[in-house]
């Protein structure tokens, strides 16, 4: 296969003539959709199927839908979910009802994105947030606790499994601890190696069957003092031989600001690094093209970690979406 190893934005709510061209000739693995290319459900059906159509293949088509401040569909064509952290402030109280509200936002969430043809989601957040860290996770964490975190965590990823949308786990190896966003400028994380293992890791580690994880832009100077985890070789080996996951392993959007460099340069990093994939959001021409040039094509056992992601896109299974948005809101509007 000849497949991009990069993840494209896009410009707008339908491809244009030299969209189709560049796409057609890129190939890139994958597409990522955002809030400028939504309007309607008939309008999102169409570009989703223009899209695969430039590639020749059903390729997966990514998304951020998480509920509360991140989720691209919203009212008055797609239900407003609430924020995973609300949710996830009920666990001390009922755990299993928690457990079952967090599984059933994610059946209805991909069940909302199959029926446009978006097939993956980034998402469910596994970050821990701390006292004082930057807002930018908050209340899209589903805990305080490593616990907490990995057992809503598993919850969310069973949801959209079964209802036949691939998950992402990010980010890894956990961004709670920064105390600046990462889409303006580069966190460090300076907590000893012990002190991450025991927690912000937890999650990760002990969700290894996820298909696919992102990657976090800081720097956690007990893997690397002087490079971000996204192009540190010594952090992607950490997190492969470490923490274990050996599943596909994205970039987050190599135009945010915590990195530098341009993105020629940048992509060839992050792959050399150990990363499958890179990620590229905004749908700027010269910014593509500056990605496509450092990009390779996906080699052996990144195509092997590709095609997992995409097996876990196909056969939802039967899922009974207005009965079990009743049971979801009979759970979130609980007293």
């Amino acid at each position: 296969m000849t497949e991009l190893a990069a993840i494209f934005g896009l410009q707008g709510p339908s491809l244009s003539a030299a969209e189709k061209a560049f796409f057609r000739d890129a190939n890139p693995w994958a597409f990522i959709l955002f809030a400028r290319n939504i309007e309607t459900p008939d309008q999102v059906k169409n570009l989703t199927n223009s899209l695969r159509d430039t590639v020749g293949r059903e390729c997966l088509i990514f998304i951020d839908q998480e509920g509360g401040r991140v989720q691209r569909l919203r009212s008055p064509h797609w239900y407003d979910y609430p924020s995973l952290g609300s949710i996830g402030s009920l666990y001390e109280m009922d755990r299993e009802k928690t457990r079952r509200t967090v599984f059933l936002h994610h059946c209805m969430i991909a069940a909302d994105l199959r029926e446009v043809g978006i097939n993956a989601n980034c998402a469910p957040v596994l970050d821990i947030p701390i006292e004082g860290a930057d807002p930018i996770i908050s209340d899209r964490a589903l805990g305080a606790t490593s616990r907490q975190v990995l057992d809503l965590g598993q919850a969310a990823l069973a949801g959209l499994m079964t209802a036949g949308v691939a998950p992402v786990i990010k980010h890894i190896p956990g961004h709670g601890r920064a105390t600046v966003d990462s889409h303006l400028e580069l966190p460090i994380i300076q907590d000893s190696i012990l002190k991450l293992a025991s927690t912000d890791f937890v999650p990760f580690i002990g969700m290894q069957e996820a298909p696919m994880a992102m990657t976090a832009h800081l720097i956690v100077e007990a893997l690397d003092r002087d490079n971000p985890v996204t192009v540190s070789p010594r952090a992607i080996s950490y997190i492969r031989e470490k923490m274990g996951y050996s599943g596909l392993l994205m970039s987050d959007d190599l135009d945010m600001k915590a990195l530098s460099g341009n993105l020629t340069e940048l992509t060839r990093k992050t792959l050399k690094a150990g990363c499958d994939v890179v990620l590229q959001c905004s749908g700027k021409f010269p910014s593509m093209v500056e990605v496509a040039k450092g990009a390779r094509i996906l080699d052996e056992l990144g195509r092997m970690r590709a095609k997992i992601a995409e097996y876990c896109a196909e056969d939802p299974r039967d899922f009974d979406y207005e009965a079990g948005m009743a049971e979801y809101e009979s759970l979130i509007f609980r007293e």
